[in-house]
């Protein structure tokens, strides 16, 4: 569901399209200023034959879904659930990044192919028009581009540690070194990827790193970044590697899960600072910086709009939360973390968007990027925040999480202030102090609903949205709602 119905309807579909891509969807990521989207995946990355979709259309092969093993009986057995058609391939994914204004970010299959098919790919994305037989196959097919896609952002792999190849940290590195050491520059500036760890995995981290130190110091001059993935679900007793054990329901959860999914994706932070101490134990001058390209909520399955939409999940306020205290994280380290990407676009697990046919909404997630846009381009400021921390049960024992955060940047004279309060019952009126400077004029745009379950629906669309809010200029203070994400825009005199 994230490419077929999600994102390409087709050129002779009713529903209105650019070339077969869904119009509202281009539209709505055009308004957010998408800078990068990553593509084919995922796990679905790993078994991915780029030469599968290029070319014809009509003489594409179809291969079996990397991810037919989660679709329910109901999914039918020729269902694109169940069969990838490769009817969205390379041009289409670049048209779509060039619609959209984003950058690609490609994941290479490194456990399924080998170096030399990369490279291929790389030549047939970036060679110079007419220049090579891949170059001349580029401009052929449905959607031909004489010139070169200058794609610079790749991914060696994914999860390499695990679908990706069960690879061990060494094996990894060694597969890394093979990719990357000999594709042809076209003047483009190149920037690859690391497949990074889990969340807490530190012992992949130093494994790579200290592999590649191995091979001198130079070595990470070839390694632009280092992703990391981390998922939050609702756990009983702790984290499983169980699909679905311990997964909380998208809609139905309990104030413990509430506040246990919110606990579990605030981890990022201390994921960015554990394996930034690792990486920097080998690459001193911290030349490598970290990508998120993995992040968001999972829930069990029940939620899906339809069962072809596999992974797909119902989106909450709660959800809207989670991301909006990711991405103040994402915020605070901006020296250490140089990209993040949500999973996934459409249909599926964290949906910024959801689509049936005709049919499209954007969700509560989709709201909170279009209120944190202001962060785009601007410089990171230090922010301190103190208030009393939320006190609830998990697992019959007493938690605690904290009771207000967030981040700012500044944009010449335009402060934006991003704040979550995660406090389900409890308005927190904040002092706000800001040094070296006054405030001229100020504004607030705010997420709130009566109740975190709130979602948006074909029926409903507006259920949960944002809404403005004036401020005094003089104001020293703020009330932030219960549950709540709150956009502050205040212009520096």
């Amino acid at each position: 569901g994230v490419v077929y119905d999600g994102s390409w309807v087709g050129e002779k579909s009713p529903i209105p399209n650019v070339g077969g891509i869904r119009k509202a969807l281009v539209d709505a990521l055009k308004g957010l200023g998408a800078p990068v989207i990553r593509y084919p995946g995922g796990c679905f990355a790993d078994s991915y034959d780029w030469r599968d979709g290029v070319g014809d259309r009509a003489k594409r092969p179809r291969r079996t879904n990397f991810w037919v093993g989660v679709a329910p009986d109901s999914v039918p057995a020729n269902s694109i659930a169940r069969v990838e058609p490769n009817f969205f391939g390379t041009n289409e994914f670049m048209r779509f990044c060039s619609l959209t204004g984003a950058k690609p970010y490609l994941a290479a299959n490194l456990r399924g192919l080998g170096a030399q098919v990369f490279n291929e790919w790389y030549e047939y994305c970036n060679a110079p028009a007419g220049s090579t037989t891949l170059a001349q196959l580029r401009n052929s097919g449905p959607m031909p581009s004489v010139e070169p896609f200058g794609v610079e952002f790749w991914g060696i792999g994914n999860e390499s540690w695990g679908c990706g190849g069960n690879l061990t940290p060494e094996e990894y590195s060694q597969e890394y070194r093979r990719f990357t050491a000999a594709v042809p520059g076209y003047k483009i500036p190149h920037k690859f990827v690391g497949s990074g760890a889990s969340s807490d995995d530190l012992n992949w981290t130093r494994g790579f790193f200290s592999n590649m130190r191995a091979k001198g110091e130079g070595m990470f001059g070839r390694v632009h970044g280092w992703g990391l993935h981390h998922y939050a679900w609702n756990t009983s007793g702790g984290r499983t590697n169980d699909w679905d054990a311990g997964k909380g329901d998208a809609v139905k959860f309990s104030n413990e899960q509430y506040y246990e999914l919110l606990a579990v994706a605030d981890r990022v932070n201390r994921a960015i600072d554990d394996h930034w101490a690792v990486m920097g134990e080998f690459d001193t001058k911290h030349r490598v910086k970290i990508l998120v390209d993995e992040w968001g909520a999972w829930h069990r399955p029940g939620a899906e709009l339809k069962p072809e939409y596999l992974l797909g999940q119902q989106n909450t306020m709660r959800d809207a939360l989670l991301a909006a205290l990711t991405l103040d994280i994402f915020n605070r380290q901006a020296d250490k973390v140089s990209m993040a990407n949500i999973a996934q676009l459409v249909n599926c697990l964290q949906s910024l968007f959801l689509t049936d046919g005709d049919k499209f909404l954007t969700t509560p997630t989709y709201h909170v990027f279009e209120m944190f846009k202001p962060h785009m381009g601007a410089q990171s400021v230090r922010a301190v925040f103190n208030a009393p921390k939320i006190g609830y049960e998990r697992n019959g024992k007493a938690a605690q999480f904290w009771g207000l955060n967030g981040s700012a940047s500044i944009n010449g004279k335009d402060l934006t202030l991003t704040v979550t309060n995660p406090n389900l019952t409890e308005t927190v009126e904040a002092k706000i102090t800001i040094r070296g400077a006054r405030v001229t004029s100020a504004r607030a745009r705010v997420l709130m609903t009566g109740d975190v379950h709130e979602h948006n629906t074909f029926t409903e669309p507006n259920a949960v949205k944002p809404y403005d809010t004036p401020i005094e200029t003089d104001a020293t203070s703020f009330r932030f709602g219960p549950a709540s994400v709150t956009a502050l825009q205040l212009t520096l005199g």
